[in-house]
């Protein structure tokens, strides 16, 4: 039988919040151990750095800008397949979170065609742990933080149950209750590491805070930033807290992460205890990443680029038989890639349109190169006032959003822009303002846009991203359209007042002659005029 395929999918998890990747003060040792047991792709990238458009990316294969996927509100459309179908067809016992992101309510024959079955949360024994934030003051540097920090229990030791245990739970009940005729293809979408940062002492205790990696300085204007990072940093006010404090942020977002990785060993306990470990396929990556205090700045902007928010985890748990070279793979990643990927480890080929890599050969050697670079996009043209999330012309200014809302509604601030990455540089066009160009070995505080040195570079990524627009702008269905035959010319010269018999005699008159049927209709309305 093919291999069961479970996708967990966190969201907006940092590629850099797990120990393998060099974070010290991460707790992360199922990821870790995942890693050593599979492939973890450090320089995965997302293609939007918020949630919508990024899962209706990866679903489909596709980049947001094929079908108008920018926005956190436009989920998909009935009429676009994805891997929940291709899964289904390929012969999977499908399964999805609630929580997805990327299918709406109002289409249920969507859902039903796609999705076999959806896990259902289960009422908790204790008290559902609600997001409420603490805001502070009005006027305070904190109202905008997202900063819940530990969740009060009557133990240290106890849990808060949220949403995500309760998406753990059903996915483990759907583990045990599977169809055993088929295998099963399952989709677990959770919540943390997302805003507000909040977590309970358990986990907040696992975080050895004197070992935080430097975090990126605050941003300034002459640093040469885009618009929406410099006026974020200025409404929500995190960049003038002093650096205790932002640890203090940092770590209990690491502490998030640590409670995500205790889940997906749950998860893994599951596949073991059913015997099924070995014969499944385990894929764990974000969606994008999160600012976390770097640039001065928290949780995550639509238009925006630094790696902190588009570089994401990625591992791959290959089931038994594939050919694998464990540990860490450098090579550069997309997560447009994951549909391939899964199809290839199902042992079928995704008939529709898509822009997906298979990563089974770099994963088997990692000497194989996938990408030569990897793109990102979002913000709008400035009349694109629908990819605004939340009326944001109207928002609450006590939304713990607000910040970011406002901005929404400034054309300029929101401006489209694309990045496009390789090994070293990334470049970044932005339509209203200055571009980026960053030397990563560099770091991405200063844009070096106008450096000479880099001319050069710059000029040869420019040239990249304009060859990528034209590969990826559109696509052309796979199936041909059979109105365009012979039918579809008999029928337009039926159309004109012939007989079919004589409609046919017609059009293989026009094909030796080289008119056109408008033409010829066109000749035919003209000498009945003159009549």
């Amino acid at each position: 039988m093919k291999p069961n395929i479970l996708i967990i999918n966190p969201d907006q998890m940092r590629a850099d919040s797990m120990g393998h990747l060099g974070n010290l003060a991460a707790h992360t040792p199922i990821l870790d151990g995942l890693a050593r047991e599979g492939v973890s792709f450090s320089s995965a990238y997302c293609q939007n750095p918020v949630c919508v458009p990024s899962r209706c990316s990866f679903l489909t294969g596709l980049y947001p800008h094929v079908n108008g996927h920018r926005t956190m509100g436009h989920l998909l459309q009935p009429h676009e397949e994805n891997l929940f179908g291709d899964m289904k067809q390929a012969g999977y016992h499908t399964v999805s979170s609630t929580r997805g992101d990327f299918m709406a309510g109002q289409y249920p024959e969507y859902h039903r065609r796609l999705i076999d079955e959806y896990i259902m949360l289960k009422r908790p024994k204790k008290p559902l742990h609600r997001f409420n934030p603490k805001r502070g003051d009005r006027d305070g540097d904190s109202y905008y933080s997202f900063f819940n920090g530990i969740i009060p229990t009557k133990s240290p030791t106890d849990i808060a149950v949220n949403s995500d245990d309760l998406v753990v739970d059903g996915v483990i009940r759907s583990i045990k209750k599977r169809p055993k005729d088929r295998p099963f293809f399952l989709f677990a979408g959770l919540w943390y590491p997302h805003p507000p940062y909040q977590i309970e002492k358990r986990y907040y205790d696992l975080i050895d805070k004197s070992k935080l990696p430097p975090r990126i300085p605050t941003v300034r204007e002459s640093d040469g930033k885009p618009m929406m990072e410099n006026r974020l940093r200025c409404e929500l006010r995190v960049g003038e807290w002093e650096e205790a404090r932002l640890d203090e942020l940092r770590t209990v977002y690491l502490a998030m992460c640590a409670k995500v990785d205790e889940q997906v060993g749950r998860i893994a306990d599951a596949l073991r205890e059913e015997g099924i470990y070995d014969d499944t396929a385990l894929l764990f990556f974000s969606d994008h990443g999160d600012y976390t205090g770097d640039f001065g700045i928290v949780e995550k902007a639509q238009n925006c680029f630094p790696d902190c928010l588009t570089r994401v985890p990625f591992i791959l748990k290959p089931p038994k038989g594939v050919p694998i070279g464990r540990g860490i793979n450098d090579n550069l990643v997309e997560l447009t890639d994951v549909c391939a990927t899964v199809a290839a480890l199902a042992g079928t080929e995704i008939e529709r349109s898509h822009f997906s890599r298979n990563l089974l050969p770099t994963v088997a050697d990692s000497s194989v190169a996938v990408r030569d670079y990897v793109c990102c996009e979002g913000g709008r043209l400035p009349n694109e006032t629908q990819c605004m999330e939340y009326d944001a012309e109207r928002f609450d200014p006590d939304d713990t959003y607000a910040p970011r809302l406002k901005l929404q509604a400034d054309g300029e601030a929101h401006t489209k822009a694309v990045m496009l990455k390789n090994k070293r540089y990334k470049y970044v066009k932005r339509h209203l303002e200055k571009d980026e160009f960053y030397d990563t070995e560099k770091g991405e505080r200063f844009n070096l846009i106008d450096d000479p040195a880099y001319a050069e570079q710059i000029e040869t990524m420019r040239a990249q991203l304009l060859d990528w627009y034209f590969l990826t702008c559109d696509t052309v269905p796979k199936k041909t359209d059979e109105r365009f035959m012979k039918e579809f010319l008999q029928n337009n010269v039926t159309s004109i007042g012939l007989p079919r018999i004589a409609g046919r005699a017609l059009t293989f008159f026009l094909r030796v002659t080289g008119q056109t049927i408008s033409g010829f209709s066109d000749k035919m309305r003209r000498k009945h005029e003159r009549k």
